[in-house]
């Protein structure tokens, strides 16, 4: 009892900690560094020797700005062409961080089963990294504030199924999170070569299972709704309880998890530990910086609850995923996601397909779109029939358009309309075979930062990690003055993880100067 009591004012002060460090790091992204001349040149004398190729021997290869756009949710992978959408500073040698979406919406659900909701969907994470030993230690926390911004047991999301509120199944409505979305920790380091280790721990964060979860797909980002598919494809992104190991190279990673795959209780406060006997698997592959494809496979004893008293079920997942990211023109993205899940429970399987989209012009007018298609047993939709499974599917898009930036974060408009289509079967359930819905939102998010713009850099260029005091590099191995690769720019040194990192500066100094964060 003390522990439950305990654990979420721990919690607690840690996200006021969070939140407070969001604040500081967005107040002081608002001023920006000054940016130099486009045309003016290094000195001729450092320019020799510039390599496209690594640098035999270089441990610190895969740690640049440009790499840590590739981490999503937990240890999944998006591809290296993503935009960032941050607000970050460096702070001594560690490299600070801060991620939020946030939504005040208005949502309709028409039909038998429609409702109408104001409230909050949101989402606030921090994050800080450096270096440790021959390593990358990173910490992570992320909160959401919906158990008090999201009424009742969810918000209308019309086809949506999955967990339980008063004893009874969530359908139609796409549940509140916990407060506690992830507390983790992680490190890697060097094996051989450019191979890696890493290990990951969170009393609440995401397994090896399933593609980016939705709160972190860019494909994702300006929707407000979460997807029908959500439960075949990336539910367990809350889970309490998950130790991760994996190798990875510069363009796979193969990694295991251990963890607790039953699904939080209705208390979204608390942390609904339990066994780590569920476990994971997936590979990663990343082609070209623009794809990332995944393959993963679980076993979850115990994963859901059962009806009435009866014992809790078991679930297999897999799933598998493609995602495409272009910048196709300067501060202009297409991001797009496929994604197939596969639920086996004792005496059946369902299986569920998800495409989203989102086009984003001048990072001011946004047009999102979502098709998912699944199959969904009568427990799911808790209908009173002797029909096993229905096929369902959900057509949704919308747009926002977003303002300004002011201190770094950007405030936006949206609407979205969205259909949800039922077989004959169940259309005395629901009213009609096709139930309309539509929403309009207020949004809130950080602007495109700095390491996102590599995104938007000239084909063969990749935004490297620098900064004019070596003690405040983030490197596998501590760096300093006398060691350090460095060059001179505008009368300024700056220094280096690495040569390799060297080289890439001087492809293009100007934009790599106008994009680090204040120091």
């Amino acid at each position: 009892m003390y522990i439950r009591r305990l654990f979420p004012r721990l919690v607690g002060a840690v996200a006021v900690a969070f939140w407070g460090s969001a604040a500081s790091v967005g107040a002081q992204s608002g001023q920006p560094a000054p940016v130099p001349d486009q045309h003016e040149q290094v000195e001729a004398d450092l320019q020799v020797g510039l390599s496209e190729a690594p640098q035999a021997g270089d441990e610190h290869a895969g740690h640049d700005m440009g790499s840590m756009m590739r981490e999503g949710s937990g240890t999944s992978w998006l591809p290296d062409s993503s935009p960032m959408y941050a607000v970050h500073r460096q702070k001594g040698a560690w490299t600070l961080m801060a991620h939020e979406n946030a939504f005040l919406q208005f949502l309709h659900e028409s039909g038998r089963r429609g409702d109408d909701q104001a409230g909050s969907i949101n989402w606030i994470m921090g994050m800080a990294q450096r270096s440790v030993g021959t390593g990358h230690l990173g910490l992570r926390g992320m909160f959401s504030f919906e158990p008090w911004t999201i009424r009742g047991c969810g918000y209308p999301d019309l086809l949506a199924s999955g967990e339980q509120c008063h004893g009874e199944k969530i359908h139609d409505r796409q549940h509140p999170h916990d407060f506690s979305m992830e507390i983790s920790a992680e490190y890697d380091a060097p094996v051989a070569g450019d191979v890696r280790w890493q290990v990951f721990a969170a009393p609440a964060g995401e397994p090896a299972l399933g593609p980016v979860a939705y709160p972190h797909r860019v494909s994702a980002t300006p929707n407000p709704l979460a997807p029908m598919t959500h439960h075949w494809l990336d539910s367990t992104h809350i889970s309490f309880g998950v130790v991760t190991g994996g190798l990875y190279g510069k363009r796979w990673k193969a990694e295991t998890s251990a963890f607790n795959g039953r699904e939080p209780d209705e208390r979204r406060t608390d942390f609904d530990f339990g066994a780590l006997d569920s476990v994971s698997g997936r590979l990663w592959f990343l082609p070209t910086a623009n794809l990332a494809f995944q393959v993963s496979a679980g076993r979850l004893p115990e994963a859901e609850a059962a009806e009435g008293a009866g014992p809790r079920v078991d679930v297999t997942r897999a799933t598998a995923s493609a995602t495409y990211h272009t910048m196709f023109r300067e501060n202009s993205i297409w991001a797009t996601t496929l994604a197939w899940g596969r639920n086996a429970e004792t005496d059946h399987a369902t299986n569920a397909l998800l495409l989203e989209t989102n086009l984003t012009f001048d990072e001011q007018d946004t047009w999102f779109g979502r098709f998912e298609v699944a199959g969904k047993t009568a427990h799911d939709l808790d209908v009173a029939t002797v029909s096993q499974a229905f096929t369902v599917a959900r057509l949704q898009g919308g747009y926002t358009r977003y303002l300004d930036a002011a201190r770094g974060f950007t405030p936006g408009l949206g609407m979205t309309l969205s259909a949800g289509i039922v077989p004959k079967e169940l259309e005395a359930a629901y009213g009609r075979r096709v139930n309309v819905g539509v929403g309009v939102f207020a949004t809130f998010r950080p602007a495109l930062s700095a390491t996102g713009a590599a995104a938007a850099a000239p084909a063969g260029h990749t935004m490297v990690m620098t900064a004019t005091d070596p003690a405040k590099l983030t490197c596998p191995t501590p760096v300093d003055a006398t060691t350090a690769s460095k060059t001179m720019y505008n009368g300024t040194t700056y220094y280096f993880c690495s040569d390799r990192d060297r080289d890439g500066f001087l492809k293009d100094p100007a934009m790599n100067v106008a994009m680090m964060p204040k120091q």
